[in-house]
């Protein structure tokens, strides 16, 4: 199947072509079609499948076609990074057909409220928006949503972890009925199933499979007591020879006192959160995706939120607390066939969760000795209940933290 297939307007197929796009990947295979007919969409696909194209292209197909341009299509991003990466992702497609898109999102000082005010004001086809921002513009009238034809809900799962459950429905009050609304997540649990039954009409349903990690990433683990962790991070980035580094932490507040700590090691390190001014996260994404800042340490919304190519060692500083945020988060390197490494650190509280993660992508990770200056860890016992044959196929081996890869 190529674009053409999907009978798209004839200048968004040349722009296509001449960004390099031929052949759609398996959400915009099944997805356009669906958006292009009119129906609601849940589909279930994660970062990486092409999920922003899968929508926004049928999108922009309407609006090529309109007799008459209003403000078409909201879409609601969890995060400003992800706003802005969707609306750079418009901009390049529109560019070819005249489409207008505008990000609206908190964090900035009065300057950019009011620069994204007279943006609205001055018109737009699509606006993307985080969902406390997009909430006070509409109280304060700046947004007239009384032609919109579009509502797309992307990484609805992580905006639902991220409390804005409530946001959302108040948004919701403000759109007309008669829409298509399109909600798009990496997960589906009961919490997603509920918000699509609220706001979505006889949804059509597309389920495209969580990606095993990419074959060039070599993946590691270390058996550590919480004392061990920092020393350990500090030992492998001093012996680290990639030039682009991305470590994971469970909570800000662990990124935070990480980077602080870190930062006195020379070694070129910055903490990326939300307590941040929104211009020192943008300032520090430019460095890191320029390489000017070669370590970067955040928490799981690193790992859907940015678009970084080259990405040679990932470090899980915590387990994560579900299996496929593993995969979200190695998945940030061996990305555009290039290979990289992925190491997690395993502490004794974290054994089932690392287990969940291998039963999840079917095979065993090697766990590492430690090097000997730091003493034992704690053996790998995750003590699982076996349930089938993979599980009873570790469950019946001597369990050991000091084996080689």
């Amino acid at each position: 199947m190529t674009f053409e297939d999907f009978k798209l307007d004839p200048k968004l197929l040349d722009g296509l072509d001449s960004m390099g796009y031929t052949k759609p990947t398996p959400i915009q295979e099944q997805a356009i079609p669906i958006i292009l007919s009119n129906r609601d969409l849940v589909a279930c696909a994660q970062t990486g499948t092409g999920k922003t194209a899968a929508y926004i292209l049928p999108i922009i197909n309407e609006i090529v076609g309109a007799e008459k341009r209003h403000l078409n299509a909201l879409v609601i991003a969890p995060t400003r990074e992800l706003a802005q990466q969707i609306d750079q992702q418009i901009e390049g497609f529109g560019y070819f057909v005249g489409v207008s898109s505008i990000p609206v999102y908190g964090g900035g000082d009065g300057a950019t409220w009011d620069q994204q005010r007279k943006a609205l004001e001055a018109g737009a086809d699509i606006i993307i928006a985080t969902p406390g921002r997009l909430i006070a513009l509409l109280a304060a009238g700046t947004i007239n949503l009384d032609h919109l034809k579009h509502l797309v809900l992307d990484e609805a799962d992580r905006m639902l972890d991220m409390g804005f459950y409530d946001d959302i429905v108040k948004i919701i009050n403000y759109l007309p009925k008669e829409r298509q609304t399109l909600l798009f997540s990496a997960t589906m649990p009961p919490k997603i199933r509920t918000l699509a039954s609220r706001i979505l009409t006889n949804p059509a349903e597309v389920n495209i499979a969580i990606s095993k990690p990419a074959e060039g990433i070599l993946q590691q683990a270390y058996m550590v007591y919480d004392t061990q962790k920092t020393g350990l991070l500090k030992h492998i980035l001093k012996n680290s020879q990639h030039n682009s580094v991305i470590i994971f932490s469970n909570s800000k507040e662990n990124v935070k006192k990480l980077g602080h700590e870190l930062s006195r090691s020379g070694l070129g390190i910055k903490a990326f959160h939300s307590d941040l001014e929104q211009e020192e996260r943008e300032q520090i994404m430019r460095e890191f995706k320029s390489r000017k800042l070669p370590i970067l340490i955040g928490t799981d919304i690193l790992s859907r939120g940015i678009d970084v190519e080259g990405i040679g060692l990932v470090v899980n500083y915590d387990t994560p607390h579900d299996a496929e945020d593993y995969i979200h988060r190695i998945g940030r390197t061996a990305r555009a066939e290039t290979t990289g490494t992925a190491i997690t650190f395993i502490n004794e509280k974290d054994q089932r969760k690392f287990f969940s993660i291998e039963n999840l992508i079917g095979r065993e990770i090697p766990k590492l000795e430690l090097p000997t200056e730091f003493g034992d860890g704690p053996a790998y016992q995750p003590e699982v209940k076996p349930k089938g044959s993979f599980k009873r196929k570790f469950s019946n081996r001597k369990r050991t933290g000091n084996r080689h890869a």
